[in-house]
């Protein structure tokens, strides 16, 4: 089964961003998710960006959404979402 991807960004301090990468119509294991984490960072470098922080959400509700990455950015991103302060838009990672 294929997934789509959507992207969004988190203002962590004025020059800097949290990437948020949604997951949807699939559930993906620890595995997938690491790939996935690294694909973005590796795209992210290659614009010029510096350690770039990244957050996989995936799921929908409260039973199945969980978020990866590290904590502070997992609590910024939590919090970004419960006040609807992100804009996603469609990704596509080649």
């Amino acid at each position: 089964m294929s997934y789509r991807l959507l992207h969004g960004t988190v203002q962590e301090a004025p020059r800097r961003v949290i990437h948020v990468v949604r997951v949807q119509d699939k559930i993906l294991d620890r595995l997938e998710i690491d790939e996935l984490a690294e694909a973005m960072r590796e795209r992210l470098l290659a614009r010029g960006e510096g350690t770039p922080e990244i957050v996989i959400v995936q799921g929908e509700g409260k039973e199945t959404l969980r978020l990866f990455g590290l904590p502070y950015a997992v609590a910024r991103v939590r919090a970004a979402m419960f006040n609807a302060q992100i804009d996603w838009r469609p990704l596509e990672l080649g």
